[in-house]
């Protein structure tokens, strides 16, 4: 089979998970939440699944797709957030091998026309590492994500349907040979220890 013939039959495209040839998908933090999330959770459909739903806390990284369409090194996904509790406001992060912890704060995603204008923040971008093992005594590996979410305005922000979009987030997993702090949106990176 010669190499245009793998990808194609006739005119039509056979692979599903790569979207193209060639095709590279690495958007910014501000294109990841304006455009992606925010057009997932007003149910605004793009014809190209470019990021799919998966609940990635049933998987440990190593175990999730590597997407076509980040490279084998990264994928992108929306999961919903899970609570620890019911009646609790603290997320569930546990794995079957481990879990992931937070590294730090949340930073504010600012659309680029609004610095210096008023700073609009358009979404949060969360930093988690996973640890293997069980909280407390977990060991931390090189596998890092970023979270993204829409900010809270006065408590929760509603999409057309009434759900809580603060519970949405896109995640980038990254399985990279070192630590960087990108400009993907949803990372998770495996690399040498940081």
């Amino acid at each position: 089979m010669g190499v245009n013939e793998d990808f194609m039959k006739g005119d039509e495209y056979v692979d599903d998970d790569v979207p193209l040839p060639g095709f590279r998908f690495h958007p910014t933090d501000e294109e990841l939440v304006s455009f992606y999330l925010r057009r997932k959770l007003d149910e605004k459909p793009i014809n190209i699944e470019l990021i799919k739903e998966i609940d990635i806390y049933k998987h440990d990284p190593w175990d999730l797709p590597t997407s076509g369409n980040g490279g084998e090194k990264e994928g992108y996904f929306y999961c919903q957030r899970g609570r620890k509790y019911k009646n609790s406001i603290r997320p569930n992060r546990v794995t079957g091998s481990g879990f992931w912890k937070a590294t730090g704060i949340d930073k504010a995603v600012y659309s680029r026309r609004g610095i210096g204008i008023g700073n609009d923040c358009i979404g949060l971008k969360k930093t988690l590492v996973y640890y293997s093992g069980n909280a407390g005594k977990g060991t931390k590996t090189d596998w890092m994500m970023h979270e993204f979410r829409l900010p809270s305005n006065n408590g929760t922000i509603t999409t057309k349907n009434n759900a809580d979009i603060s519970q949405e987030a896109v995640r980038n997993l990254d399985k990279s040979n070192f630590f960087e702090e990108s400009n993907d949106a949803c990372h998770i990176s495996q690399g040498s220890k940081f």
